[in-house]
């Protein structure tokens, strides 16, 4: 099977979705399909480029209009998607993220030359500010002429079916993955000196609850050997700083700024906590980052987050100061639970007596832990929640719910079944289209007869096909 993974968003970049298409396209050439990534170009960064495990990049010589997407045009990328499109002999066209006018653009190119169409929505969206109607009208478009799409959670399937009015047998749920071989723990890096680090990964945004947590952290001033570490940045570093000069907890909230993801883990490992304020959320890699390290994860209860981990891996808490307070609490409490300086040999490592009695514990309190919303701060402080797991069986059992070879394969499944569905004919799309609005039509048209003319001026029988290593051929 031929696959074009197309966005926006792609390495050198790093992000989310960057990571997700980088590591479902490896995925992917390990089970013997051929991959090509179609995105952008990046600074110094055209051309085509060969990755890891013979992956090749199509980085497109086209303008960034604004916030790493290019502006969306009906004529003008139809030759360049088209040339590629053709010359590497792609079955499936797959789009990522609702942000990105390059997939949005290649996938109406895809069904108009026939081939098959997937898209993965990453992000959960508003109804009612402006940019979110542009881009729900955009998606609607779009869905309308693919052949089936993914979501990241359930809640983000619920979402896409409502703002892009796509049937519900449509759209298919398949998690994002961690790479658990990276995120590894490692409680050596932890102080020693009875220090509990708080740590939070997030662009400091709006919408990921940066204002909450700018609410959270003066509450900890007259809290001893507790310390923040936030990695990230953006418009709302200034206010944490801002909050760090007014509380003189200069040296116990640390701002790293932006860091590479390669380096994440080396900042997580740190911790013993990590904190996730987002306000919306679809899934929330983050998060399972963090677990995967080790970390107690308290985050709050919005969007798909409550689909993500089992309640013996995460505190969930309404997007409220007060009940974020509470779940660091309850946190911090069981962490000093299951840690006392008692159960520690001179070394500061756990006796295997100490670690067999914990295992036996935590086999006896699996049970489904309440959502902190409601747990007032004494009530919180006293509450008797569940031990955490220990930093290993973290990581054994966010490899067992998440890996990239299970989501590679579920994707394939998807795969193997738009490629025995019948392709779109110019009818079905124009009526799918014009459902949308009328005026919509005309981007429809202008594609068509452009790839008419293009057709005329340069058949597909004078396209040569691209070079296949013997890798890629094997």
């Amino acid at each position: 099977m031929r696959i074009c993974m197309v966005s926006d968003f792609f390495y050198p970049s790093i992000g989310g979705v960057e990571e997700h298409v980088y590591n479902l396209s490896q995925m992917l050439l390990a089970l013997g399909h051929k991959v090509v990534v179609l995105t952008h170009a990046y600074g110094d960064c055209t051309g085509i480029r060969h990755m890891t495990h013979g992956l090749k990049v199509y980085y497109l010589p086209i303008k960034v209009c604004y916030n790493q997407c290019i502006l969306p045009t009906a004529v003008c990328n139809v030759p360049m998607l088209r040339a590629v499109l053709l010359r590497e002999q792609v079955d499936v066209v797959h789009g990522h993220s609702a942000f990105s006018a390059l997939a949005h653009e290649a996938l109406i190119v895809g069904a108009l030359l026939g081939l098959k169409t997937v898209f993965t929505d990453h992000s959960l969206f508003g109804f009612a500010d402006l940019s979110a109607a542009l881009t729900n009208k955009l998606l609607e478009i779009t869905l309308s002429m693919v052949n089936h799409a993914i979501c990241v959670s359930h809640i983000g399937k619920e979402n896409t079916v409502l703002r892009a009015r796509v049937a519900k047998h449509r759209v298919s749920v398949i998690p994002n993955a961690v790479d658990t071989a990276l995120f590894t723990p490692d409680p050596a890096q932890r102080p020693v000196n009875g220090v509990i680090n708080i740590v939070v990964a997030s662009r400091l945004v709006y919408r990921k609850g940066i204002d909450l947590l700018a609410g959270v952290i003066p509450r900890f001033k007259n809290t001893p050997n507790i310390k923040f570490i936030i990695v990230g940045d953006g418009p709302k570093r200034d206010l944490l700083e801002e909050i760090r000069e007014k509380t003189n907890m200069q040296d116990r909230v640390e701002i790293l700024g932006a860091v590479e993801h390669a380096q994440v883990r080396d900042v997580l490992v740190r911790g013993h906590i990590f904190v996730n304020t987002s306000l919306t959320e679809a899934y929330c890699m983050a998060i399972v980052e963090a677990a995967s390290c080790g970390l107690q994860v308290v985050s709050t209860s919005v969007g798909g987050i409550p689909e993500v981990l089992p309640n013996s891996l995460i505190l969930l808490a309404e997007p409220d100061i007060e009940a974020i307070y509470s779940a660091i609490l309850v946190a911090i409490d069981r962490h000093r639970k299951i840690t006392p300086a008692s159960s520690s040999t001179p070394n500061g490592n756990i006796s295997q007596k100490t670690a067999r009695a914990r295992r036996k514990r935590l086999k006896k309190s699996a049970k489904t832990v309440p959502s902190i919303s409601a747990i007032s701060p004494n009530e919180a402080r006293s509450s008797q929640m569940e031990p955490v797991l220990c930093p290993h069986r973290c990581n054994e059992l966010v490899e067992t719910l998440y890996n990239w070879e299970d989501v590679a394969q579920r994707t394939v499944k998807v795969y193997d079944r738009v490629l025995k569905e019948r392709a779109f004919t110019l009818s079905e799309l124009i009526y799918a289209v014009y459902q949308c609005g009328a005026w919509f039509l005309a981007f429809l048209v202008v594609g068509h007869f452009t790839l008419l003319l293009l057709e005329r001026w340069r058949p597909r029988s004078r396209i040569e096909v691209a070079f296949e290593s013997r890798r890629q051929r094997s």
